[in-house]
Parts: structure tokens; sequence; C-alpha cells
């Protein structure tokens, strides 16, 4: 029988290195799917909302106006929470999430056409989209934006920054 340096047979020796090899292929496959899963429930949520206490219709048209005078136009003004009142019944839904619900989608030229320059893929990103709502019973107006998610490379992301910061601003000015 043949044995290695550190006393063991061969054979053992083969066993030992592949389940070795084994281990570190699973944990290969752990690092590679699994952690990405858990490190993206872990990050930061990209809704960024803010609560006023303002008429709803008063903050529906100041963000709208918000969006405006960015030099923006909107290019769809959607009213899901009538869509949701609408379809309640034919789902079998029981009461109203909202009072009002409605959202904004728009673009800027100058920075969609930067960051699709920077990869082409950040055409799934547009439009930004914007929204305000009111929830049944509540005397508290939301307002708030979905945040780009940090993708690419530097070149990318540093269009995906300006782009929150534009969609920061009217959200302040929106709440003011």
């Amino acid at each position: 029988m043949v044995r290695g340096q550190c006393g063991c047979s061969r054979s053992r020796f083969v066993s030992v290195l592949l389940k070795c090899a084994l281990v570190a292929i699973v944990g290969v496959f752990v690092a590679a799917f699994i952690t990405p899963r858990a490190q993206a429930e872990d990050s930061h949520d990209l809704l960024v909302v803010r609560d006023v206490k303002r008429p709803f219709a008063d903050v529906r048209t100041d963000l709208q106006n918000a969006i405006i005078n960015q030099g923006l136009k909107v290019d769809l003004n959607g009213h899901i929470g009538d869509m949701l009142k609408r379809t309640a019944a034919d789902i079998g839904a029981k009461g109203d999430l909202y009072t009002e619900a409605e959202y904004f989608t728009f673009c800027s030229s100058r920075l969609s056409r930067a960051m699709m320059e920077a990869d082409p893929v950040n055409m799934g990103l547009c439009p930004y989209t914007m929204f305000v709502y009111q929830k049944t019973g509540s005397d508290d107006v939301t307002v708030g934006y979905k945040a780009m998610v940090m993708r690419g490379d530097e070149k990318s992301q540093t269009t995906l920054k300006e782009i929150n910061a534009l969609l920061q601003s009217i959200l302040d000015e929106a709440a003011e």
C-alpha cells in the first residue's frame, strides 16, 4: 500500500481531496447565488417617500408642477386608485386602499441619453416614476419616487445618481 506524507493511503488521500473540492464548489455556489439574494433583501428600499399634511389635490398639483418646473414633460398620469376601485369587485377585494392614488412618468432626455450611453441596458430604467396617494382613513398624503438602482460601471452609476438627485429635488419641491 502506498502512503502519502500525511501517513494515509492514496485512496484515502484522493477521497479527502474530492470531498474538499466538493465543499469548495458548494461554497462557490452559495457565494454566487445565495449571497446576492440576501444582499438584495438587505439593500435599502428603492421607494423614497415623504408624508405631508395638505389636501391630496394640492400635493398632486404641486408634484406635477415640480416635474414641469425642471423643464420636463409628463408622459403619463396614471390613475391607479381609480383602477383599483374599478376592479375591486372583479377580484373579490373588500374596501378601498386609497381615497386617491396617482403616478406620473417622465424622463429627462439629457440624463436618459447619458445613462443609456453608459449602458444600453439602462433603457429598462426609463421612464422615471413619481407617485402621490392618500390612504383610506388617513389625513396624510404620501408623495414619493422610485429611485434608480445603482448598477453598471462608474459612468452609469454617476448618471443614475444624477437622476436620483433630480427626483429628490422634485420631491422636495412637491412636499414643501
